[in-house]
């Protein structure tokens, strides 16, 4: 487009003609969106971060508030135990989780509140030598002796 707007020809229809040029010549048949609806973005009211909403939709990511964030951290956590080969590593993440927790408790970030506590541990490693009992890996207990009791 780098031909000028003829004198006394009003903008609009120098405009209009440019466009059916370029559409007579196909330059917008292949367009990324061609015959399709415009997104329902545009029918809500303006939000200036859609850009970032819309990359990270595309990119499948996804922001929690901290407390949500450490809830589902705390869930993840209790899971591994269940699943932990020893019981030292069970004391290890559940111990590292309840750091956290502890943290978010005293010092709580903007949001939502927490609404979780710190796991007992020895709670925990109870339930983990049920679970590998039930399971009949009772055998694959950890030499190591329990300094807890």
């Amino acid at each position: 487009m780098t031909e000028r707007k003829p004198p006394g020809v009003p903008f609009e229809s120098w405009v209009d003609k440019q466009i059916q040029d370029a559409q007579r010549r196909g330059e917008f048949d292949q367009l990324p969106g061609t015959g399709e609806p415009l997104p329902a973005a545009l029918e809500t009211s303006y939000d200036e971060l859609w850009w970032i909403k819309r990359k990270m939709a595309r990119e499948g990511l996804a922001v929690l508030p901290p407390t949500l964030a450490l809830r589902k951290e705390a869930e993840d956590a209790l899971a591994a135990a269940w699943a932990a080969p020893s019981e030292r590593i069970v004391r290890k993440i559940i111990t590292d989780v309840n750091v956290k927790i502890r943290d978010m408790m005293f010092k709580p970030p903007p949001g939502p509140p927490l609404g979780k506590k710190p796991y007992d541990v020895e709670a925990v490693v109870r339930e983990w030598r049920e679970r590998r009992t039930a399971a009949g890996a009772g055998a694959d207990r950890d030499p190591e002796p329990d300094p807890h009791g």
